[in-house]
């Protein structure tokens, strides 16, 4: 069998102390695992190691032990804790060579920039013997192409958006043209029911082909229904038409659809715009709406209102209703959608209290979230309480929010 024929095997290497310290979220483990088995790569292996020379180069002699191709991303900038260079020229049995056409790249990239020019930058002009430089359309450091004992090893920059641009220019359309095994993935995007319920309904309503892959993937709120192939792609069209008519309301989109993008086009269809009254997310919600061009033809404005008195005088919820039922109650939230729908002028509106923690509030318990929708016939309150720290709180109550919207538009 060919690589053509079976595709190939990836391994993800992501380096840097910070990583291992928690002090950055390894992103870019999660865009390569995808963008790779978009051109047939299967990832196999990824792993996080530390700036460390010896360490690193132990980490890609083990990788390459996996794989066909193995991805490092990090460690190629100009300080002294950057030592991919480094380990992939002690793994080549190779030296560092500087390349005088990257120092001059990198002259005139600092001259276009008006900055000074420290010497240590031109560490990053130092290439393995027998490595090719991939241009960095975004940044200064290049990424790195070796094969090493018939693997081949791609070094690329940390920054994810660095790191994007050289693997789109350069690692991508190279492993594409080595393989015609590219994987096919459709997804369901469902909000508003739990992993579990989701697995049942789909598992009871299709029977995989072979070569199909099902998996769940929660996060947020928000579940995804993901069926991939190498075969056929058309294979999949009847296993997504028959899980969303399971599913029903549940669900959302599919592919690459956004909860907030969705509303968007619902609101956008009926030439209707909504507002935003925020006590427990704080503005997330107002965020979430705003995110997307075009967004201010539906989107009229948030009111921000977390202090209980900010409730009273800004969105206009009365005294009576505080001092009943408290700032955390479906009775407020009722109201702060219709306050935000009135004095911002929109057709509906929506709001968010609650308590995310770490303390009770007013006798409820952290994780309690109410959320109501104000709109032209009426209005819907929901209430929940969801488990986490303020921070998933927080999350799961704006994906509420706006799962709530959607199906007050859809209805």
């Amino acid at each position: 069998m060919t690589t053509a024929d079976r595709g190939l095997t990836g391994a993800v290497l992501a380096i840097g102390d910070e990583l291992l310290l928690g002090d950055i979220v390894n992103s870019n483990a999660a865009w390569l695992g995808e963008a790779l088995a978009g051109v047939g790569v299967a990832v196999v292996h990824s792993a996080m190691v530390g700036d460390d020379v010896p360490r690193l180069a132990t980490a890609l002699r083990r990788a390459m032990q996996d794989a066909d191709v193995v991805v490092l991303t990090g460690g190629l900038g100009p300080t002294s804790d950057d030592v991919t260079r480094d380990a992939l020229a002690r793994v080549a049995a190779a030296p560092l060579e500087r390349r005088p056409e990257l120092e001059q790249e990198l002259r005139d990239r600092f001259a276009s920039y008006g900055f000074a020019m420290p010497a240590q930058v031109f560490r990053q002009a130092d290439v393995p013997r027998g490595a090719r430089a991939l241009y960095n359309s975004v940044g200064s450091a290049p990424g790195l192409r070796l094969e090493l004992d018939g693997r081949l090893v791609v070094a690329l920059p940390g920054p994810p958006h660095e790191m994007r641009a050289v693997a789109q220019a350069h690692l991508l359309p190279e492993l594409a043209s080595r393989t015609r095994a590219v994987l096919t993935t459709r997804t369901l995007r469902c909000a508003g029911t739990g992993e579990s319920s989701v697995a049942e309904l789909v598992e009871a309503t299709v029977q995989l082909p072979a070569g199909v892959a099902l998996a769940y993937l929660a996060g947020g709120g928000i579940v995804r229904v993901r069926f991939t192939t190498a075969g056929d792609p058309a294979v999949l069209e009847p296993l997504v038409e028959a899980c969303a008519a399971a599913l029903g309301d549940d669900v959302f989109g599919q592919d690459d659809q956004t909860l907030p993008g969705v509303v968007g086009r619902l609101l956008a269809a009926r030439g209707q715009t909504v507002a935003t009254a925020e006590s427990l997310t704080g503005g997330l919600l107002g965020a979430a709406l705003s995110e997307l061009p075009g967004s201010s033809a539906t989107y009229r404005g948030g009111l921000v209102v977390y202090a209980t008195d900010a409730k009273a005088s800004v969105a206009g919820v009365s005294e009576e209703i505080l001092g009943a039922y408290g700032a955390v109650s479906e009775q407020t939230a009722t109201a702060l959608a219709e306050g935000a729908r009135t004095r911002l002028g929109a057709d509906w509106a929506i709001s968010t209290t609650g308590v995310a923690g770490p303390q009770e509030q007013e006798g409820k318990s952290v994780g309690t979230i109410h959320l109501a929708v104000a709109g032209p016939s009426g209005g819907r309150v929901r209430s929940l309480q969801v488990p986490g720290d303020r921070e998933r709180v927080r999350v799961l109550a704006v994906t509420a929010g706006l799962d709530l919207l959607r199906r007050c538009l859809l209805a």
